[in-house]
């Protein structure tokens, strides 16, 4: 009998968490997610950056950070996400190994939060749908469109934030930052206006 999450436990993996005693937990949840929730397509409409994971032919591993406005990873449907990927340092090795092994995986860390997400199942690379690119483009965003990466889940499994450091997005500290400056700005000038209403009352 195979399970969902035999795409992570091979026969391997198994044999030595049997042997390190936390098989039988594991087992116990034996099947994960693979369909998009709710609360999981409210995290990702705010995630700015993940890592994709991909292998050759001969099973060469390779990760590449993808990154963008919030919510640039959009979900086509609750088995599917896609994104449109930008021109970057030319070497295609994403785009060759999809070419030959489709299996993918998705590494998702959400520092504010200390959260991360992990997704497994396959992808591929579109390049002659220029509609698609379009509806997948995020608004705005300064970059040269190149393709589209379509993910089908397979696997859902997410982490305990335990040893996961808490870091904030640098535009989301100067945002709270600006609006606390104002507000400084503001309760100093109120206590002032109210120290020269005081002194002029005493004077008076």
């Amino acid at each position: 009998m195979t399970n969902s999450s035999d795409v992570a436990f091979s026969p391997a993996v198994k044999a030595i968490q049997e042997a390190r005693g936390s098989r039988a937990a594991f087992a116990r949840r034996a099947e994960w997610p693979s369909r998009i929730t709710p609360e999981l397509a409210a995290f990702l409409a705010e995630i700015r950056s993940f890592y994709l994971a991909t292998a050759s032919a001969s099973g060469q591993p390779y990760v590449q950070h993808r990154g963008g406005p919030p919510g640039f990873l959009r979900i086509v449907n609750e088995t599917t996400l896609a994104f449109a990927d930008y021109k970057g340092n030319r070497q295609f090795i994403t785009t060759g190994n999809l070419a030959e092994n489709p299996k993918a995986f998705i590494f998702i860390m959400e520092y504010a939060s200390r959260q991360r997400i992990k997704l497994w199942g396959t992808a591929k690379v579109v390049t002659d749908d220029t509609a698609l690119l379009a509806k997948l483009w995020p608004e705005g965003y300064q970059a040269r469109p190149e393709q589209v990466i379509v993910f089908e889940l397979a696997a859902i499994d997410q982490n305990c934030p335990q040893h996961i450091p808490q870091m904030f997005h640098a535009e989301d500290v100067a945002r709270t930052v600006s609006a606390q400056t104002a507000r400084i700005a503001e309760l100093e000038a109120e206590v002032a206006t109210l120290r020269a209403r005081a002194q002029a009352a005493g004077q008076g």
